[in-house]
């Protein structure tokens, strides 16, 4: 006859060893250190003066596009390489607006 605490142990570990399981997400290492390098150069601009308050908001709203799209693509709990790619193009994408923002001949009014 089998012991019913050791019924309810197995259950207990099959049940935890569930939950684990679902709880792993995919993971994004290149997107993450990007955006915070991204973000980073965002918050120099800001600070050398070199954006404006309205350049500043367009760049945020397109790293917040980013962070969404890469928020999208973990949804299904997979990151597929064509999700990878069109992560990596948002990317290249506002990397290009951070320097030509950064570098044209706008700058923020001195307060």
């Amino acid at each position: 006859m089998i012991d019913s605490k050791l019924i309810v142990a197995a259950t207990f570990a099959l049940a935890c060893a569930g939950a684990f399981a679902q709880t792993t997400a995919p993971v994004t290492p290149k997107v993450d250190q990007r955006e915070a390098v991204q973000q980073k150069r965002i918050d120099q601009g800001v600070a050398s003066g070199q954006l404006t308050p309205r350049e500043t908001r367009r760049l945020e709203k397109q790293q917040t596009r980013v962070a969404k799209a890469e928020t999208a693509a973990k949804a299904d709990g997979v990151v597929t390489p064509a999700e990878r790619r069109e992560l990596r193009r948002k990317q290249d994408r506002a990397s290009k607006n951070i320097h030509q923002q950064k570098h044209d001949a706008q700058v923020a009014p001195k307060p």
